[in-house]
């Protein structure tokens, strides 16, 4: 792609998301998610593939889907108070209505169908912009209106998330796949808590974020999309792989990485609130995600042996280094011991 034309698409993307933060404007908002959508969809189709048309054109019509029933339950709320302030929501069918808009834009089950075979016709940095930044202005508007929003119903499609991302990537051999429907089970945790403490979705949400990042760009570095390649890339580089088998244990909320921390406290916030059913089957389904992890972790490390040789052989890719790969790494795994620190940050 044409640099000025990457450029141009890059800025517009972070254009729309820093307008959706800011915005206090139900129309405002909505202006920002319409073109962080538009400013999308070249990215995704720059690699003149039929996967990628057809995922552009899927992302397209979902996301035009959420942004248009997004925008007519703000008129029919503009309709009732007068206003369009985000916060003043009060009627409850223009709540529910925007409730379901913003579930399908973050891909929360049951409306995440759309998110696995559209993650799977991108490449790995487009992949990397959708799971992670495409989250942001999404999530802020549900944050900024989560005093108003029915906790039954975001217990229920969180609980719902939780078990069918674990559900969805047990049997698949894509990486891409495997991270969408992870990224389907992270959000079920934040959503579950949302209404209780909007403390605990953030620093979920961070974490999530910085996961997610250094599992996309040590699978960039790699050049590894599916299981079969992924055994084979302690050639490449065996340090990279064995920091990728703690990360896919802190995606699957394993002690002592920062992964544990997020389903750690919304566990226990969840049985202050007298929630214990919904925390059991929380932490029943978050077993779902951990088997497909364990598995990647497997196939990763435990099926070639890895053992480096003396010599270089001619077929090793010289790979280039990110600089962000470290330091994501580094959070990615080693927040633990700093909890209280960033419970007082947020």
């Amino acid at each position: 792609m044409n640099p000025y034309a990457l450029s141009v698409l890059l800025s517009s993307l972070s254009a729309g998301t820093t307008i959706t933060l800011i915005s206090h404007h139900w129309f405002l908002a909505w202006i920002g998610l319409e073109l962080n959508t538009l400013a999308m969809i070249p990215l995704m189709s720059k690699m003149h593939h039929p996967r990628a048309t057809e995922a552009a054109t899927k992302y397209f019509i979902t996301q035009a889907a959420a942004s248009a029933l997004l925008l007519f339950a703000t008129i029919l709320n503009a309709w009732d108070t007068g206003e369009w302030t985000i916060i003043n929501m009060q009627t409850t069918t223009p709540l529910l209505m925007l409730t379901t808009a913003l579930m399908i834009k973050l891909a929360i089950a049951p409306f995440h169908l759309w998110l696995p075979d559209v993650i799977q016709g991108l490449d790995l940095t487009t992949g990397l912009i959708l799971s992670t930044w495409q989250k942001l202005a999404p999530m802020a508007l549900l944050i900024q209106m989560s005093s108003k929003l029915n906790p039954t119903l975001l217990i229920i499609l969180g609980t719902f998330s939780i078990a069918l991302g674990g559900w969805g990537g047990l049997n698949q051999p894509q990486l891409r796949k495997i991270m969408a429907y992870s990224s389907t089970a992270h959000l079920g945790w934040m959503i579950v808590v949302l209404t209780q403490s909007k403390q605990l979705t953030l620093i979920n949400f961070s974490l999530y974020l910085m996961m997610t990042s250094s599992m996309f760009l040590l699978m960039i570095h790699l050049t590894s999309t599916n299981i079969n390649k992924m055994t084979m890339s302690w050639m490449k580089n065996l340090s990279l792989i064995s920091t990728m088998m703690i990360i896919l244990m802190s995606l699957g909320g394993l002690p002592p990485t920062s992964g544990f921390i997020p389903k750690w406290l919304i566990l226990e916030e969840m049985t202050k609130q007298n929630m214990t059913p919904i925390a059991v089957i929380m932490a029943v389904s978050a077993l779902l995600s951990l088997f497909f992890y364990l598995r990647l972790t497997y196939s990763v490390s435990l099926t070639t042996p890895p053992t480096p040789t003396n010599s270089k052989f001619m077929w090793r890719i010289k790979l280039t280094t990110n600089q962000a790969t470290p330091t994501m790494i580094i959070i990615s795994t080693m927040l633990l011991p700093i909890t209280p620190t960033i419970m007082n940050l947020f």
